[in-house]
């Protein structure tokens, strides 16, 4: 397969991870504020074939990049998803750099802080309340903004889920290596 449009493919599945989480919300504010726990599991059989694909800098940065200009062009890239894909992004990338771009320890490591990206998109509930609150009451069913509220309160909840993150993220990575072994295969270990 074309590299171009093997990496163009990813990109798109993982947008579509990413819709899923989002779309997570549908079931209860609750969702959507702690999916991002679970999925990595998901993020890392995009980002495995995505960082074996290129093997240097840029791996992390398309993947992102991709989102950040899909959601800025539909008017969803709010100032904290911006701030945090971009932190996010610069950390996966700075670790590759200095763990190996074609070290499998380089790739390991650096989807930890990848793994992360949902919370950057989720961050606005935390950064902008108000607003936030206010967009359940415009889009959501009627009394969705008051379920919100107490998730939105719970803080040690969510410290606690994106530290869970850290672990799934792990055993993530280790799901997608064990599928995907001819992926990894060019790769040193």
């Amino acid at each position: 397969m074309n590299k171009t449009l093997k990496i163009a493919l990813l990109a798109i599945a993982y947008l579509a991870i990413f819709i899923l989480g989002g779309t997570s919300g549908l079931i209860h504010p609750m969702c959507y504020a702690y999916v991002g726990a679970l999925l990595p599991l998901l993020f890392a059989l995009v980002y495995l074939p995505t960082t074996c694909t290129i093997q240097n800098f840029g791996a992390a940065t398309v993947l992102n990049g991709f989102l950040l200009i899909l959601f800025g062009a539909a008017g969803e890239a709010d100032i904290s998803l911006v701030v945090g894909l971009i932190l996010l992004t610069a950390a996966a990338e700075i670790i590759r750099f200095f763990c190996g771009y074609s070290e499998i320890k380089g790739i390991r490591f650096s989807f930890i802080p990848f793994a992360l990206s949902f919370f950057a998109y989720t961050a606005h509930w935390w950064t902008d309340t108000e607003g936030s609150l206010a967009a359940a009451v415009a889009e959501m069913p009627a009394g969705y903004d008051a379920m919100m509220k107490p998730v939105i309160d719970n803080t040690p909840a969510l410290i606690a889920v994106i530290v869970l993150t850290i672990p799934v993220a792990i055993i993530g990575m280790r799901i997608a290596e064990r599928l995907m072994k001819n992926q990894i295969e060019k790769l040193h270990r």
